[in-house]
């Protein structure tokens, strides 16, 4: 359980902002991706409307999410305040204005898209100095700090390669390490920072629902060394052309999210808690998702096989990214607004239960609809199957709009 009252906490106004906008950019984008994305089937994943949905999916939902819960969740495992919640205001209009804009213009105007992108870059600079300022208050550094630090400077370096690329673009241009700069922005924006944050708030979440106590927090300095300098091998090897480097950054990146995996492990075998809630198991889900996706990029890498890196890049981002922030979303924002709502009412007059805040039985239905579309369509990419691709996505559609309006039904409890 949170906190309920740290002196710390962010105005719930201000995360809610991003995640009600990052719910909205959700459903547009597998709306996008259902009706103009047939081509990724066929293994074609770099056209305007591939190219919006997305950044609808990474900036729009997964970004924006990421900040909004930071609002919320950095002042609760630093205890210290956010740095200023009116920079926060205005963050988000800059990075919710930019953001639209930039997957319009990559949708129609592709060559146009270098002034939204620098809005959107802009946003997101404000959101780093928000939070490097805010951390900078922290009185004691600890392991949370390595992984949420080193995310954000992740998130800056991915930031400022894509609106590298969207210069060449809009100028017409070209440079002879364009490839380097676009496989150096996947890797850091997906692998660098949602990874790293992930496995930062993770440590702070896991023994929190689980209620885990007595567990050893020593290997989370050999999953932080061991997985960045897999980052490290494989940005370098993008601008030598060196792949030995390559698979030696691959393999310590398959070896550093095991150990994340163990780790994790050993620290639910501590809980007190048996049964575990059903959203925090589709989390725990996700980290075996993204263990064997990580293999599978590694034996991919080792056996020449590009052909399946958009679709690995595809399950990765549903699987690993999407399902651990759907599963920590039913945890935090029921939370969140009962503390708001309610908190203050506690032995003034009946209250509901947190447990009452969300309906559960939803949760299953839900989460293994959009696990299984995921897995069709992830088939469909691979084996080339157009039909696949429509059911599954149309499925996926469907869960990821069911999902959105169960999370925020939680407002009229």
């Amino acid at each position: 359980m949170l906190p309920q009252s740290m002196g710390s906490e962010t105005n719930i106004k201000l995360p809610f902002s991003f995640i009600i906008f990052s719910t909205v950019a959700l459903v547009a984008s597998q709306i996008l991706l259902l009706f103009k994305g047939v081509m990724i089937a066929e293994g074609i994943f770099r056209t305007p409307a591939v190219w919006s949905a997305a950044h609808l999916l990474i900036l729009g939902w997964a970004l924006m999410t990421a900040m909004g819960a930071m609002y919320q969740l950095v002042p609760v495992a630093f205890l210290t305040p956010i740095w200023s919640e009116k920079l926060g205001y205005f963050q988000f209009f800059i990075s919710s204005v930019g953001i639209s804009l930039f997957a319009a213009c990559l949708y129609f105007y592709p060559q146009y898209a270098l002034f939204p992108g620098l809005v959107t870059l802009g946003g997101i600079v404000l959101f780093l100095i928000q939070m490097f300022m805010t951390l900078k208050k922290q009185a004691k550094p600890n392991v949370l700090t390595l992984f949420v630090g080193t995310a954000l400077f992740c998130l800056m370096f991915t930031i400022i390669l894509g609106i590298m690329m969207a210069y060449f673009l809009s100028a017409g241009t070209s440079s002879v390490h364009y490839q380097a700069f676009f496989q150096s922005h996947l890797l850091l924006g997906i692998a660098g920072w949602f990874t790293l944050l992930i496995f930062g708030f993770s440590y702070k979440m896991i023994p929190m629902f689980s209620l885990s106590h007595g567990y050893s927090m020593a290997p989370a300095k050999y999953v932080f060394g061991i997985y960045t300098a897999g980052l490290a091998l494989s940005l370098a090897s993008f601008f030598t052309g060196n792949t030995l480097l390559l698979e030696i950054g691959f393999f310590l990146l398959f070896a550093g999210f095991l150990l994340f995996a163990v780790h994790t492990r050993s620290i639910l075998k501590k809980r007190i808690k048996k049964k575990l809630d059903k959203p925090f198991t589709f989390t725990i889900i996700a980290i075996g998702f993204g263990t064997l996706i990580h293999l599978a990029a590694f034996l991919a890498m080792v056996l020449h096989s590009t052909r399946l890196g958009g679709s690995l890049i595809y399950a990765y981002l549903l699987l690993w990214v999407a399902l651990s922030i759907f599963g920590y979303l039913y945890k935090i924002v029921p939370f969140l607004w009962w503390t708001h709502k309610y908190s203050k009412e506690i032995g003034k007059k009946s209250v509901p239960s947190l447990k009452e805040m969300m309906n559960e039985r939803v949760v299953i239905p839900i989460f293994s609809i959009f696990i299984i579309s995921t897995l069709m369509v992830f088939s469909s990419t691979v084996f080339n199957l157009s039909l696949l691709f429509t059911i599954g996505q149309c499925l996926l559609s469907l869960a990821m709009i069911w999902f959105s309006i169960s999370l925020l039904s939680v407002i009229k409890k």
